[in-house]
């Protein structure tokens, strides 16, 4: 009876070892599974930055436009896509404030109307970033006095997200969204062939139907900025004909627009399998090598 229970007993315990040893083996294998399905993804997220790169590369040719086959490939389960839109489309800030031109800032404080900020809030914002940009030692009428703790560092705006640090911004950088409608690095005016309805219908004599007319013939069949679709313009009187301007409206309009701005904003989506990795680029194609501003990877 001794004899066998000691047998029962070993069973037990061989079965028991059996039992734990299955569940090492099989956590052991979860573990590699994983390990298997990061380092997988990893080296499929390493293609698909280098696919991503590629699509850069190809969009920041000088000879490559919107209308160039090769902004988009695909080679196997890899490709790259590429779109260029134009970065003169967006309010150029420091230009709007250079000088303090009254067209500019007229401009300036149409779209911060049009962003819902009342008058007051307007008067104030707009004379903060006159200080904020202007000499040291003069403070505009509605503006922010120094005190400590706030000191205009008096110079242009260095990034789009200083907005944020002048005081009475508050109204606009509530607001989701704003800082896409700005820029800095474009040259100045107003590309007629890039900018937003919401910049177009703020330009004088333009108004909300003449500038979704205009984006109608502009963006082509697909209703969509930088794809080979859109329209190319001949030149400035064809511009003006589609606009519907007489020769004294589009003169008025004159100093605050321009066309074919060579600034450009390029998103470049690569991938592997289902992997993706995209980059964003600013550059200035404006001869033999671009003048790259921004360099964004996600």
């Amino acid at each position: 009876m001794k004899r066998k229970a000691n047998s029962g007993s070993t069973l037990l315990l061989s079965l028991w070892v059996l039992v734990l040893l299955s569940a090492v083996i099989l956590a052991w294998a979860k573990t590699i599974d994983q390990e298997i399905r990061v380092s997988r993804e990893l080296n499929f997220g390493l293609v698909a930055k280098a696919m991503a790169h590629s699509g850069a590369a190809v969009a920041l040719h000088p000879l490559v436009s919107r209308q160039t086959p090769l902004l988009g490939n695909t080679f196997g389960d890899r490709g790259y896509r590429a779109t260029i839109t134009g970065e003169g489309g967006k309010l150029n800030l420091n230009w709007l404030l250079q000088g303090e031109d009254p067209n500019r800032i007229s401009l300036l404080r149409l779209y911060l109307e049009d962003r819902g900020l009342t008058l007051e809030q307007t008067d104030a914002l707009v004379d903060s970033m006159l200080d904020w940009v202007g000499p040291a030692g003069l403070t505009h009428l509605n503006g922010a006095p120094e005190i400590p703790g706030y000191s205009p560092p008096h110079r242009p705006f260095a990034s789009v997200e200083e907005v944020r640090l002048v005081r009475n911004s508050g109204p606009l950088v509530a607001q989701p969204g704003w800082q896409d409608d700005f820029t800095l690095y474009s040259l100045g005016p107003i590309d007629l062939l890039a900018a937003p309805l919401r910049v177009l219908r703020l330009l004088p004599g333009m108004g909300e139907d003449r500038a979704k007319l205009f984006l109608k013939v502009r963006q082509g069949p697909d209703g969509i900025d930088g794809t080979p679709d859109d329209h190319i313009f001949t030149g400035i009187a064809e511009i003006q004909s589609v606009l519907g301007m007489n020769q004294a409206q589009f003169a008025a309009m004159g100093p605050l627009v321009g066309v074919n701005d060579p600034t450009m904003r390029i998103r470049s989506l690569g991938w592997q399998g289902n992997v993706s990795r995209q980059l964003d680029v600013v550059a200035r194609k404006s001869g033999a090598t671009p003048v790259i501003f921004l360099w964004q990877e996600l």
